[in-house]
């Protein structure tokens, strides 16, 4: 892309070519169109979109709604913008939803909530029953909806991703941000898109005019021509599957014990028979004394709530995921 000069401003809302494959993509997966011109923006990458379309609706005083464990921009981004975080705490090992408790955090000023799913740190998908549920909350209110989706296509054992895009009463009061990095399993590329109606795609082009104004142009043309043969992207959740299989077979034997993985490149892990201590001080004797990083998933909780839960990232070499397993064998 870049011998083919493709270096110079790429338009504002994204490369031409690119979004109408985006738009091409979602129509082929969820049989939902997206018109590319009005409502598709490319981003660099996904956290700039969930900043970007925070920062469109947010105003001082504005409440939002977030499923913690959650990643970790949700909640300063939130701040920053002069909204408030009410916080709804997931619970191990399956991390599920009580919607009616969802809706005792409603106020007249819920101005959002967030989605994700599937979901970072824990692994765990909504179902079509968890999304039918959120209608029937949302009916009647004017709240907004921010849908994480950088993972959809890290689904596994056959379950298919619920992504908002699928309900109308959901979609046409969304913001869907998706991630290249993820799809590409290319992180430090960061490039990502905002799915959203025209109307809100409007107000999250007027931040990300002067947020951004315009991302990486050589990448976009090479991720659109990349993108025409649609076999590059639809293996990703076999292939992270069968990653998935291979680091839970190899830590079977292992006194950890496992938590449900349904999507995402993320495995939870409890260690509560083996240890007492805080998962951030198990963490570090992990790395100190089994040469192993993990992520200690109070991280994730702005209380710092410890259930004694790790996070393994299994996108790695399986050279690597060996080599962790058979240290944490001796933990």
């Amino acid at each position: 892309a870049m011998k083919d000069g493709f270096n110079q401003y790429a338009p504002m809302p994204g490369n031409n070519l690119l979004k109408e494959t985006i738009a091409e993509k979602v129509e082929t997966l969820y049989n939902i169109k997206y018109n590319p011109d009005t409502e598709i923006t490319v981003t660099a990458g996904g956290t700039q979109a969930i900043f970007t379309a925070l920062a469109a609706i947010i105003n001082t005083g504005d409440e939002v709604i977030i499923f913690e464990p959650a990643y970790d921009s949700y909640a300063p981004t939130i701040k920053l913008l002069g909204g408030l975080v009410k916080t709804y705490e997931l619970d191990p090992p399956n991390y599920n939803i009580d919607w009616e408790m969802v809706k005792k955090l409603f106020t007249a000023s819920t101005r959002m909530i967030i989605l994700n799913s599937p979901h970072n740190p824990t692994g765990s998908i909504l179902s079509a029953d968890d999304m039918k549920s959120l209608i029937k909350l949302i009916n009647g209110t004017d709240i907004l909806i921010l849908s994480d989706e950088v993972y959809e296509h890290l689904i596994y054992d056959g379950q298919k991703h619920q992504s908002v895009m699928l309900f109308p009463e959901l979609r046409e009061r969304s913001f869907v941000i998706a991630s290249f990095g993820k799809l590409l399993h290319a992180t430090g590329w960061k490039l990502g898109y905002c799915l959203a109606p025209e109307v809100l795609t409007k107000e999250f082009r007027k931040v990300h005019q002067f947020n951004v104004f315009s991302v990486n142009s050589p990448m976009q043309q090479a991720i659109a021509n990349y993108l025409q043969k649609p076999q590059h992207y639809l293996g990703i959740g076999k292939f992270f599957q069968e990653k998935r299989d291979y680091f839970r077979k190899l830590l079977a034997s292992s006194r950890l014990q496992l938590l449900p993985c349904n999507g995402s490149y993320f495995q939870c892990v409890s260690y509560s028979n083996i240890s007492d201590e805080k998962d951030v001080d198990f963490s570090m004797r992990l790395i100190k004394e089994f040469g192993v990083a993990t992520i200690p998933v109070s991280a994730f909780y702005q209380k710092s709530t410890d259930h004694k839960i790790i996070r393994f990232c299994f996108a790695k070499e399986n050279a690597t995921l060996a080599s962790a397993a058979e240290k944490l064998k001796n933990v």
